[in-house]
């Protein structure tokens, strides 16, 4: 018996028509004479019992600009802080992060790096130090978009900046039988449907030093480099925790260099 998805259950009040043509069009060859077979075998669309065409989970989060019309939590919360508290009273910037999944980690990344710290050293020439390693943040908001728990109503990815980390929260538990110590040494997805999806969104230009052709590469390579690429920046190792079962949640270390003059 075939093992069904959440990403690939029916998302009510669906049809063809809550898809964007150029978003669902990517994972088809041009110029296809019959979008529904098309789609029904890349499981964006099902019949119901009624037979009435319906989207799945995964069609929704990457074929709709608006994946939060239906799925609630389907979107990413991005907030910068000043200082190391969480407090609205000292909010620079805010963000509510939306449109399909690929859009929303492109959206995240930019956030960080738009909002974060530029240090310097002397030795002798200047040499820029990033608060944070975007190639560490990239795979970081990849993973969260691409194994989150989607069933669980109401709940969202959150992006945390503060003067000394970033906090990113992830909903659900770890999937199969991952712990918080085999992360770096396993592979394992919630989702498959979605991350077969992402494997076949290419990532954006400006992103391209990051090392990837495609948003995900499925070979388990991700957070050893979130680890190690953190590491190597602020001296310090990121931190994975689990919060009631039902949240991963991720810091990453700044680095703080000493600001020089120009």
């Amino acid at each position: 018996m075939k093992i069904s998805h959440f990403d690939e259950q029916l998302v009510p009040n669906t049809s063809m028509e809550s898809f964007d043509e150029q978003l669902w069009s990517r994972f088809t060859r041009s110029n296809i004479d019959d979008p529904i077979t098309v789609l029904r075998k890349l499981r964006l669309i099902a019949p119901d019992s009624d037979g009435k065409e319906k989207a799945t989970v995964a069609g929704v989060l990457m074929c709709s600009g608006n994946p939060h019309d239906w799925l609630p939590g389907a979107f990413i919360e991005a907030v910068n802080y000043r200082g190391k508290k969480r407090d609205a009273n000292y909010q620079i910037d805010s963000r509510r992060i939306t449109g399909p999944l690929d859009h929303q980690i492109t959206g995240a990344v930019f956030f960080v790096g738009k909002n974060m710290k530029i240090g310097a050293i002397k030795r002798p020439g200047r040499i820029e130090i990033p608060q944070f390693s975007l190639r560490a943040v990239f795979e970081a908001v990849v993973n969260a978009a691409a194994h989150r728990d989607y069933s669980i109503h109401g709940s969202k990815i959150r992006l945390y900046m503060f003067e000394d980390r970033l906090e990113l929260y992830s909903p659900g538990a770890l999937p199969n039988t991952l712990t918080i110590e085999s992360l770096p040494l396993r592979q394992a997805t919630r989702n498959e449907l979605v991350t077969s999806l992402l494997a076949k969104c290419p990532v954006e230009e400006e992103n391209k030093e990051f090392g990837r052709q495609f948003l995900m590469d499925k070979r388990g390579e991700g957070v050893p480099i979130i680890l190690d690429e953190s590491e190597k920046l602020s001296g310090t190792p990121p931190v994975y925790k689990l919060i009631d079962d039902t949240e991963l949640m991720l810091t990453i270390f700044a680095a703080s260099p000493q600001p020089v003059d120009s």
